[in-house]
């Protein structure tokens, strides 16, 4: 007897952990290279852990904290906010989802980053108006 598994999606904090992990190693300018020889992996396991394909274990999440210099609890954090809570006795078993944030974006954390190295914060402010302007959102209602 043949069985198939049939490819699930990663779950949902497994996604969000791996989001967080990608944020903060982007946030430091390393390469998952970098990362994996850090903590002893290679950077297509860093690539699964960051895309929520493989959960990362307990002692590999601590090496990756530690690599990153952060407490564990960081790559939890802003999950309670996140989840919409499914209710008990719910008859289609769905997990908790889990919104996309679009502050994990590989261009918001370059984005960040290069605005917090402009020197000037005179042209940081300007910046800061000229991109609320853009956006419509100096506006008031």
């Amino acid at each position: 007897m043949t069985t198939t598994s049939k490819r699930e999606a990663p779950d949902p904090i497994d996604r969000h952990v791996g989001q967080r992990v990608r944020a903060r190693r982007l946030g430091l300018r390393l390469s998952q290279t970098r990362l994996g020889a850090m903590i002893g992996v290679t950077f297509q396991q860093i690539q699964k852990y960051e895309n929520g394909t493989n959960r990362i274990g307990a002692s590999n999440l601590y090496r990756i904290a530690n690599a990153l210099g952060v407490d564990v609890n960081f790559f939890y954090e802003g999950l309670g906010e996140r989840t919409e809570p499914v209710a008990s006795g719910d008859s289609n078993g769905q997990e908790p989802q889990l919104t996309a944030d679009p502050l994990n974006s590989r261009e918001a954390i370059e984005l960040m980053h290069n605005y917090f190295r402009i020197d000037s914060a005179e042209v940081r402010r300007r910046l800061f108006q000229f991109v609320k302007t853009l956006s419509g959102s100096d506006r008031t209602a």
